[in-house]
């Protein structure tokens, strides 16, 4: 019995001693206990990133400096899980797409709201644009339409987004059918869909497909034919404009820099973001 005793408080004694050196060793890695920042970012040609690294200073001529260690998400979707599931992690997400599962910080004291966005408080914002090259075909025009007009955008801010269509006239349905293409941002899509599926209850007869590809294919995509309308979180940069596509803005949004709930930091400033992001600041301390 002695024997067995013994060896049972040796055990144990063991298990406690390996939890604390694991714990010593960053085993417990988080944002609460001053631990190493785990930078989320998204994938190149999404608007998103373009949007965030421009704003930020990022990029800095001509040159994204993204941290080589940041984890590359390709979607709104997989950002936030990766936030949700991490205590350590940063990332950046289009204000509209936001949930309680994770928390925006706020920047240079101002939340990430869309009345912030709107008074100019709010610095992390960008536009939300549909691209079109060419005459359209009636059914799509009659979407680009029903997007632009008062009913459209009142959806638009509905949905979280701010509107740009001040005074617009209302939509009537001409009874088109037939089927309209869009590829593009992630971050668009989530608006786009609702929109397409108000559209569709007073066109019938109309199908909408939606692609969600990133704002850079989805422009290319527009150039070559493949879609009728693409979507993009940034602005049309001058070779694309030269191969005869334009952009229409058809709403605004705000760019949340996320992190996980569990996350002690309330507010940074646009300089300690850049500073994160391209590897500078690496460690949660220097923000507490």
């Amino acid at each position: 019995m002695k024997k067995n005793t013994m060896t049972k408080i040796i055990t144990l004694t063991l298990a406690a001693v390996m939890a604390l050196g694991l714990a010593g060793c960053g085993g417990g890695n988080s944002a609460s206990e001053g631990g190493d920042i785990t930078v989320i970012s998204r994938e190149e040609g999404s608007g998103t990133r373009d949007a965030f690294v421009e704003l930020t200073g990022v990029m800095a001529d001509d040159i994204d400096r993204t941290v080589d260690t940041a984890e590359i998400s390709n979607s709104t979707s997989v950002v936030t899980q990766s936030v949700v599931g991490n205590e350590a992690a940063i990332g950046y997400i289009s204000m509209g797409s936001m949930t309680e599962d994770v928390k925006a910080l706020k920047i240079e004291g101002a939340e990430a709201t869309t009345e912030n966005v709107k008074n100019g408080t709010y610095a992390l914002q960008r536009p939300f644009n549909i691209v079109t090259k060419g005459e359209l075909d009636e059914l799509p025009q009659d979407f680009i339409d029903f997007i632009m007009s008062s009913d459209g955008q009142a959806i638009v801010e509905e949905e979280g987004y701010i509107a740009v269509g001040e005074g617009a006239a209302s939509y009537e349905s001409k009874g088109l059918t037939g089927t309209i293409t869009l590829a593009g941002s992630t971050s668009v899509s989530p608006v786009m869909e609702v929109l397409a599926d108000e559209y569709k209850k007073v066109n019938e007869g109309v199908t909408v497909e939606i692609q969600q590809t990133g704002s850079g294919a989805g422009i290319q995509s527009t150039i070559e034919g493949v879609c009728d309308i693409g979507m993009a979180s940034r602005a049309l940069e001058d070779d694309e404009l030269s191969q005869g596509v334009e952009s229409l803005e058809i709403a605004l949004d705000g760019i949340s820099v996320i992190v996980n709930n569990a996350n002690p930091v309330e507010d940074i400033t646009m300089e300690q973001i850049m500073q994160i992001f391209i590897g500078e600041i690496i460690s949660w301390t220097e923000l507490q």
